[in-house]
């Protein structure tokens, strides 16, 4: 009986260094007898599991370092101004909600109703109603610090608003982990979340200012003597919107860094800036004593605001370097607690 070369003849073993990592699997597993009676046994092979649609592979991974150039620092923080600012106007970014955007776009058309009046009596060249309406420092008082309706429905609930989500939802939803593995510092993180809430914020305020500016040296012509005389006042006026939005946001996003939902933060900012005016005119009125004023931060940036623009005050028992003082304080403690609560955000879902 002849015995036939093909039946003897078996591939060579693959090589032990590279099986398993540039060796295709091809559905067949070779089995080499231990103990055989040097008749075949040591040919024997496998079936495993015959592949029906082609056989598999597995392919060596080589992980490489990457070597690349970051971004600039302002890049960086470029992209997290505009994830929050851009997504008021367009999607793509951070998703403010439709209702939030509807009262955004109220508050600023409202805001405009000075400058409404104020070129209809430059049209109408009514005197009278220009002296309700005209820039005067009351009036440019009235359209930053004005107690009705702007710093009770308008400016306050703004701000509300928008701080409600703005850290708090980070600490939810875990996108600290996103920025902070990051090469972002978390001054950074923090600078770019409040300058994006002060901006929007601004731009309500302190643009429909300049616009009640200039609608009146547009509508009644006025001259460079004029402008000379009532710039200070407008840069006063400014000075207090800038004031009072520094100093809303930076209460705002502490409460906010407190807390793991939006509804807190938003609430808690209106109890503060509406509940201590209440409480402190309450006070006021029944014991005729304004020192509860010193803990409501309306009535201090009132204070000041008057001090700045030079209104006639409205309090009287207390210096407004008073009102500045806890201005600082308060804001001081906001800072600090935004500070050491944004310290402790991990790179982790909280």
């Amino acid at each position: 009986m002849s015995e036939n070369p093909a039946a003897n003849h078996r591939p060579p073993p693959p090589n032990s260094e590279e099986f398993a990592a540039e060796s295709p699997v091809t559905g067949k597993g070779r089995m080499e007898a231990a103990w055989g009676s040097t008749e075949g046994d040591e040919d024997i092979t496998v079936q495993a599991s015959a592949p029906q649609r082609g056989d598999g592979h597995i392919f060596q991974q080589i992980y490489k370092p990457w070597d690349g150039q970051l971004n600039p620092r302002w890049m960086r923080n470029w992209s997290i101004l505009r994830h929050h600012l851009l997504g008021i106007f367009k999607k793509g970014h951070r998703p403010w909600g439709v209702p939030i955007r509807l009262f955004l776009l109220i508050v600023f058309i409202a805001s405009l109703s000075d400058v409404g009046l104020t070129i209809i009596s430059g049209l109408i060249g009514d005197s009278g109603l220009h002296s309700m309406w005209g820039i005067s420092r009351d009036n440019l008082y009235a359209h930053v610090l004005g107690f009705l309706p702007r710093n009770m429905l308008y400016y306050p609930v703004v701000a509300a608003l928008l701080v409600g989500g703005v850290i708090s939802e980070d600490r939810q939803h875990g996108t600290s982990a996103l920025y902070f593995s990051r090469p972002i510092t978390r001054f950074d993180y923090i600078a770019m979340k409040f300058i994006s809430v002060a901006m929007i914020q601004a731009l309500i305020i302190l643009v429909t200012l300049a616009l009640y500016y200039f609608a009146e040296i547009a509508t009644m012509g006025r001259g460079w003597a004029w402008i000379i005389d009532t710039f200070p006042m407008f840069l006063a006026a400014m000075g207090s919107g800038i004031l009072l939005i520094f100093t809303y946001t930076s209460i705002g996003l502490a409460l906010s860094s407190v807390s793991s939902g939006k509804f807190f933060p938003g609430i808690a900012l209106l109890s503060i800036i509406l509940g201590t005016k209440t409480l402190a005119f309450i006070a006021s009125n029944l014991f005729d004593r304004e020192i509860l004023y010193l803990i409501s931060p309306y009535d201090c940036l009132a204070h000041v605001g008057q001090a700045i623009i030079g209104v006639e005050p409205t309090y009287d028992q207390y210096s407004w370097t008073w009102s500045l003082a806890m201005l600082v304080a308060m804001n001081g403690l906001a800072l600090y607690v935004l500070s050491s609560r944004v310290s402790s955000m991990e790179v982790t879902r909280e």
